[in-house]
């Protein structure tokens, strides 16, 4: 890092009101998880390819999410998915993530890989298998308390394809009866994010299909269910950041899983398409962080970010390390927004002149400032140069073809 560089940027930061100490602050607070699903090999629905060098098990997946970590500082937990990741001992899983580094984080049952789940889980009409569903909340509950995880993912593929298929209230009935059942056995500590998803792999409908239905489901639960945002998970052109906007007021925005999408649920690196979009969704966060309301900072301070990403060409770990450095540089983009320039233009109702408070930020290089923080952190100045010349991925390549994949 050059501090001449860092020098120029900090002082044509100040002029613009903006603390690049304060940032750093915030950026140390910015923690990602990896999830350890986007280390093993993956593909379209037409195939997989495998990759030489994949995880060929849950420890081998927390040895590559290592690596991100090492590099970027900002990713020091890895999401694990059960029963892609079920393992005999759990606690022996916990005690080799630390020895790595890192933490296993959230905790994501699986609900749509078993053929008894093939018209729903929660929702089907069998009540045996609605038990089965519940069952298998339940013992991650109990794997969360094992590893020491907080959070418990939700994700329900439950949907039709064809109209007349399933009762729409008989449905919503008997998901909100299971996740009921699933809230009343968590930890005081533990929260259930509910994620959302309009289609796929249900074509007509989808039991969760937007927000408003995971918002909803989350009130009737209590104060420990939240709502996921995945952003690819929209139809196309809708204002993410309006509606993580919306949740951070009513206290409901539990966590993200980031990707890019340009058509679908693509699960491509994070601001592969759109990085102006995953800036406004970040900057409406940090904006919430100093609001004057102690219940929204404290929901803004309170988010479980994760990525959710399915590499299905790209070297895994490379892949996350990317996208682990595109939310930081559009997190500190976003804190570099002049929020009482921004207010005061509002309160003018000076449409250009709020959009320049905005716009300038997102412009802004902040490679300087990410260096230095990075440097400063003992994280790598420059992360993917860095794991390049560490030899890891050579390395790895002994696992041979063949590993872990879903």
């Amino acid at each position: 890092m050059s501090d001449r560089h860092y020098t120029l940027f900090e002082k044509q930061q100040q002029a613009r009101g903006i603390d690049l100490e304060a940032v750093k602050k915030k950026l140390q607070k910015l923690q990602v998880e990896t999830p350890s699903w986007g280390f093993g090999d993956s593909g379209t629905r037409f195939k997989v390819f495998q990759q030489e060098g994949i995880p060929r098990d849950p420890f081998e997946k927390l040895e590559d999410a290592a690596q991100v970590h090492k590099h970027t500082g900002s990713s020091p937990a890895v999401a694990i998915h059960i029963p892609w990741d079920k393992v005999d001992n759990y606690k022996d899983l916990k005690t080799h993530a630390e020895g790595l580094g890192v933490s296993i984080g959230a905790v994501n049952p699986n609900l749509f890989q078993d053929d008894d789940y093939k018209f729903g889980s929660l929702t089907n009409t069998d009540p045996a298998i609605r038990r089965k569903a519940l069952d298998h909340l339940l013992e991650c509950i109990d794997i969360a308390r094992k590893v020491d995880s907080n959070v418990l993912s939700l994700w329900f593929a439950d949907g039709t394809n064809y109209p007349g298929q399933a009762d729409f209230r008989k449905r919503k009935n008997w998901m909100l009866e299971g996740l009921k059942s699933m809230y009343d056995a968590l930890d005081d500590s533990m929260r259930m994010l509910i994620e959302y998803k309009f289609f796929e792999p249900g074509f007509y409908h989808t039991d969760f299909a937007d927000w408003g239905m995971a918002f909803n489901a989350a009130n009737k639960l209590g104060s420990q269910a939240e709502v996921l945002v995945d952003t690819g998970h929209h139809p196309q052109a809708t204002n993410i950041e309006h509606i993580v906007a919306y949740l951070l007021d009513e206290q409901k925005l539990g966590g993200f899983h980031f990707n890019s999408r340009k058509y679908a649920d693509d699960d491509l690196i994070v601001g592969a398409h759109d990085p102006y979009e995953v800036f406004l969704i970040l900057q409406q966060i940090v904006q919430a962080e100093e609001d004057p309301d102690p219940a929204v900072r404290k929901n803004a301070e309170n988010i479980a970010y994760m990525l959710d990403q399915c590499h299905n060409l790209e070297p895994k770990i490379p892949a996350m390390i990317r996208s682990i450095e595109n939310v930081q540089t559009m997190y500190a983009k976003a804190c570099l927004v002049n929020l009482e320039e921004l207010r005061t233009a509002q309160e003018k109702q000076d449409v250009l002149g709020a959009e320049r408070a905005i716009r300038s930020a997102f412009e802004a290089d902040v490679t300087p400032l990410l260096e230095a923080f990075r440097e400063e952190t003992g994280a790598s100045v420059k992360p993917m140069d860095a794991y390049y010349s560490s030899g890891y991925g050579e390395k790895i390549l002994s696992r041979g073809k063949g590993g872990a994949s879903w």
